[in-house]
């Protein structure tokens, strides 16, 4: 829903020229943002945990869980 909120305004804005300018605007400023939140990524140190396992049901655990054949 947001993905097609976001397009509805962009093709709005993008009609005139002062929307062209505040598109371009937002577009470097969230760049900036990006660029930013991925240095400080990069700086952290990576505190790895064990991936989460799917504990449904239903879920396949590899051909060693069980007695199915």
């Amino acid at each position: 829903m947001k993905r097609i909120l976001q397009l509805v305004v962009t093709r709005w804005l993008a009609r005139t020229p002062i929307g062209m300018v505040v598109l371009g605007l937002g577009w470097l400023f969230l760049r900036k943002r990006r660029a930013r939140k991925q240095q400080q990524h990069a700086d952290s140190p990576v505190l790895r945990e064990p991936p989460r396992r799917s504990g449904g049901r239903y879920a396949r655990r590899g051909p060693a869980v069980g007695d199915r054949r």
